[in-house]
């Protein structure tokens, strides 16, 4: 019994982290959003919403400055106002938000804004597991060593995913007759948006594939599409 101590303990961390995270981004997104009004990306949303057979695609504008998108394990589409602004400001187009908004909307309908939220758990409790069972063996770097290991497996996670929701928004946004040429402009501009003032890109960039392998999967996507049937 001693022995499944330490796996017990982590599995009962996790969990109380993932109920902790829920709320907390749940209380984040509540209070410091509004729903977007703008007339050129409604076009562009009300477009997408008629290829998938619904009334409306919902997006809202979250009050950080970041430039993100993200999917809220709800179900619920974000884009943040520092996205919001370099769109204003004509460093980004309509058509390359709406793409941003059908990569999100992949995210929901792949499952994996829900599925993110149990895998941080999963991770969490992976990485006090590992940090108990390695510091044993390895006192001084063993909670190193287990960080890294979980940070790995995340990031292979979190890859997978955005190829995922890549293609469904080249899908989308080909039946709704916006193509996908603005992802992959999206795609090139992705790095100078979103770089600190350190100049440095956020942690969360770091998790996505690199932008030539995305353009790369995306053309290599249409190819498909464009090839005669056999």
């Amino acid at each position: 019994m001693l022995r499944l101590t330490p796996i017990l303990l982590a599995v009962i961390y996790g969990l109380v982290m993932y109920r902790l995270s829920v709320w907390r981004t749940h209380r984040a997104l509540d209070q410091q959003s509004t729903e977007l009004a703008d007339a050129r990306l409604r076009q562009l949303t009300d477009r997408m919403a008629a290829a998938l057979g619904i009334s409306h695609i919902p997006v809202y504008i979250y009050e950080v400055d970041p430039v993100n998108g993200l999917a809220a394990p709800d179900g619920r589409i974000f884009i943040t106002r520092g996205f919001y602004r370099k769109y204003r400001s004509g460093e980004v187009s309509d058509a390359e938000l709406a793409s941003v908004i059908a990569h999100e909307l992949g995210h929901v309908a792949l499952g994996h804004a829900k599925k993110r939220m149990i895998d941080f758990s999963g991770q969490n409790a992976l990485r006090t597991a590992l940090m108990l069972i390695i510091g044993r063996f390895v006192p001084f770097v063993g909670p190193w060593i287990a960080n890294v290991l979980t940070s790995l497996l995340a990031a292979r996670l979190s890859r997978s995913d955005e190829y995922e929701a890549d293609e469904y928004a080249a899908a989308l946004l080909t039946k709704s007759g916006i193509g996908i040429a603005p992802q992959k402009s999206l795609f090139r501009k992705l790095e100078d948006l979103t770089q600190a003032r350190s100049g440095m890109a956020p942690a969360w960039l770091m998790s996505h594939p690199k932008t030539e392998e995305r353009i790369a999967a995306l053309d290599r996507l249409e190819a498909k599409w464009d090839s005669p049937k056999g």
